[in-house]
């Protein structure tokens, strides 16, 4: 019997095979398809990125450095407010390489990181918990003291065994241009219902447009016209779920989530790499997988450090269903320079960012 299994391997999964199995634990990882693929959120993240990834991964995973965003609140010639620092805000990433390098961590910490392997069922007993997974067209079963459910925003570990599910589900859409952008600053258009659309340059590998929306929102035509607007043809469509806020509970006796799966994600902008890692990083300090009552240190923990962001994202994001004539007002007042932390919204109100503001 392992002491954990981990329902896939994004960024939260593998980072928490790494901690586990490096901790001694005896780990094993299924990922449905190959680590990385589809390709469904973005790459653009801050720069505490390179905290997780091993020395020399930088080179070879970096695509462009971003110092600050240009707001839009109508078309892409509209006129626009720069937000910006001196130093990197945030790094555009190659995405799927990202994954890869996450799970290669894994593997050489000792988890036992199988691909192609899809779990189909969960099932929880008071002293294990069994999976069934399917590969190769054959079905096993598995045995793990805990399991961890990184299975992203449409978790079957988080239904299965019974979990709430997040608060809301948005629908992502992205694509890109093959033409070379080494711009500095990405454009943030507030135009989309409760959400934005983006255009990211990534330097050689050309640019990102996507947007995000709420269910039953003509995504697909609100993206042709984000296109339209910089007059472009894309290519690599792709789509996903973001989850936006956590359930009340997020473990049972034996399983918890973590990533995606728990919607630990920033309500303001989508992304949840950086956050999922800390998640993965509160539970293998907490856990102990012949202990179940420690799943309620985890809960505490997790939420401890990242409920203030979460709340405060949430007042961020009900900033772009404000009146148009509001948010100019409020963007043209607060843009220039700044000196906020792009995962942080509590950020905004810290002693150096109001300084920045007041020194204008």
């Amino acid at each position: 019997m392992y002491d954990f299994a981990v329902v896939g391997v994004g960024p939260a999964g593998a980072r928490f095979a790494r901690r586990a199995a490096a901790a001694g634990y005896d780990v094993v990882a299924f990922e449905k398809g190959e680590v990385g693929t589809p390709l469904a959120c973005s790459g653009h993240v801050s720069t505490d990125i390179w905290a997780y990834v091993p020395d020399g991964a930088k080179e070879r995973l970096l695509q462009n450095r971003v110092y600050g965003a240009n707001f839009h609140v109508g078309g892409a010639d509209s006129n626009s407010y720069p937000f910006y620092k001196t130093d990197e805000v945030s790094n555009v990433i190659d995405r799927v390489e990202l994954d890869r390098t996450l799970a290669d961590c894994a593997r050489e910490a000792g988890a036992d990181v199988r691909e192609r392997h899809t779990v189909t069922s969960v099932e929880e007993h008071h002293d294990r918990v069994e999976l069934t997974v399917s590969a190769a067209g054959e079905e096993r079963t598995v045995e793990a003291k805990m399991v961890a459910g990184c299975d992203g925003p449409v978790s079957r570990v988080r239904r299965q065994v019974g979990l709430d599910e997040p608060e809301e589900i948005l629908h992502g859409v992205l694509a890109f241009d093959e033409a070379t952008d080494d711009g500095d600053f990405v454009d943030v258009h507030l135009t989309v219902p409760r959400f934005f659309a983006w255009r990211i340059p990534r330097g050689e590998a050309g640019v990102e447009y996507g947007l995000a929306a709420p269910p039953g929102a003509e995504v697909n035509e609100m993206f042709d016209v984000l296109t339209d607007q910089y007059d472009v043809e894309t290519t690599h469509f792709c789509s996903g779920g973001i989850p936006i806020g956590p359930p009340e509970r997020v473990t049972t006796r034996r399983v918890f989530l973590l990533g995606d799966a728990a919607a630990q994600t920033k309500p303001f902008t989508g992304g949840g790499i950086l956050y999922g890692m800390t998640a993965a990083d509160c539970a293998i300090e907490a856990v102990d997988p012949d202990d179940p009552a420690t799943l309620r240190d985890y809960e505490s923990a997790w939420r401890a450090e990242l409920s203030k962001e979460i709340s405060m994202g949430r007042w961020v994001r009900r900033a772009y269903s404000l009146p148009e004539r509001v948010q100019h007002l409020g963007l043209r007042s607060l843009s220039g320079e700044i000196a906020v932390h792009m995962d942080k919204p509590t950020s905004f109100f810290s002693r150096e960012h109001l300084g920045t503001l007041l020194g204008r």
